[in-house]
């Protein structure tokens, strides 16, 4: 319920690493985020810090993520942001990681290709159907109203 939503914008820094689990499908991969802002003694663009996540995926995303995803792509990751210190041969870490809800190539930097992926149906029902709303053909809205409207003559 309180979770940290994050989304962040950058580049695939490691190939993806995708592994086929007990729990279902899982995928990982770093991304580096890099702040840029306007120099003004400079007259231009400049890098700034450079935030590394580690990105994690599971089951259809980390599936499409993995058979998606190269080194350097530009994308947006959307997700839960876990920020984790632990103490390693008498020193403390602290890494982010960002539990993906969707991920997708930035096409503010280049296009992209989407293809639809196919879920395996097991046992299930056929969708059901939609009921027809157009007006039949040779009637119009304005002619079914009208003859609604007509005079009945009784005899």
């Amino acid at each position: 319920m309180n979770e940290t939503m994050v989304c962040a914008v950058g580049n695939v820094a490691t190939q993806p690493v995708y592994r086929e689990l007990a729990s279902g499908a899982s995928a990982r991969f770093r991304l580096a985020v890099t702040s840029r802002y306007w120099d003004r003694e400079k007259n231009a663009w400049t890098d700034g810090h450079t935030n590394f996540f580690t990105v994690w995926a599971n089951r259809q995303l980390a599936t499409n993520a993995g058979a998606s995803l190269s080194v350097g792509d530009p994308v947006v990751v959307h997700g839960r942001l876990k920020v984790r210190t632990e103490a390693r041969e008498a020193q403390s870490w602290t890494s982010a990681d960002i539990d993906a809800v969707a991920i997708g190539h930035d096409l503010a930097r280049g296009t992209s290709a989407f293809r639809r992926t196919t879920r395996p149906e097991a046992g299930a029902a056929p969708p059901p159907t939609e009921p027809n709303w157009e007006t039949p053909a040779g009637d119009s809205a304005d002619q079914a109203a009208q003859q609604r409207l007509e005079p009945v003559a009784v005899t």
